[in-house]
C-alpha cells in the first residue's frame, strides 16, 4: 500500500527536477515599477537576463538579479549532477503581484488629508532548462 504513494512521490520529484523557483516576498516597489523589468527578461536566457539586469539604471533590477541568483542556486540544489552551461536554463515564468499596502497620510491644504498608499510586491520566478524539456 505504502510503496504505490513512495512511487509516485518519486515520479513527482522526477517530473519537478527539471524546474526550480524562488520566490521574494513584500518587496518594497510598487508592483508596475516591478513589472517594467519584469518584462525585460521574461523568457530570456538566464545568462542574458543577468546582463539585462545587471545594467539596467531601475532600483527594482538590482532586487530581480539577486532572486533570479537565487534561483540559478536552488536549480543547482536539485540537479547537483549537472551542468548549467549544458542545461541551458531559461526564466520559464516571471510573476509579479501585488504586495500588502502600507497606508499613510499626507497632509492637504484647508485641514484636509490625502491617503498616499506605499506599495509592495511579491514576485516569483521560475527557472527552466531547455535540454530536459525537449528529451521528455
Amino acid at each position: 500500500m505504502g510503496s504505490r504513494k513512495k512511487e509516485m512521490a518519486d515520479a513527482i520529484k522526477e517530473s519537478k527536477k527539471h524546474i526550480a523557483f524562488a520566490k521574494l516576498n513584500n518587496c518594497p516597489t510598487s508592483p508596475r515599477k516591478m513589472r517594467l523589468v519584469a518584462d525585460l527578461v521574461r523568457g530570456e536566457n538566464v545568462d542574458k537576463a543577468l546582463n539585462v539586469l545587471r545594467f539596467s539604471q531601475k532600483e527594482a533590477s538590482r532586487r530581480l538579479e539577486k532572486l533570479v541568483l537565487s534561483a540559478v542556486a536552488n536549480w543547482q540544489a536539485k540537479n547537483e549532477d549537472a551542468d548549467i552551461e549544458s542545461a541551458e536554463l531559461f526564466i520559464q515564468e516571471i510573476k509579479v503581484d501585488s504586495g500588502s499596502m502600507l497606508k499613510r497620510l499626507r497632509p492637504a491644504p484647508q485641514g484636509r488629508a490625502h491617503r498616499i498608499r506605499k506599495r509592495s510586491n511579491h514576485v516569483t520566478v521560475v527557472l527552466g532548462s531547455k535540454d530536459k524539456t525537449e528529451s521528455n
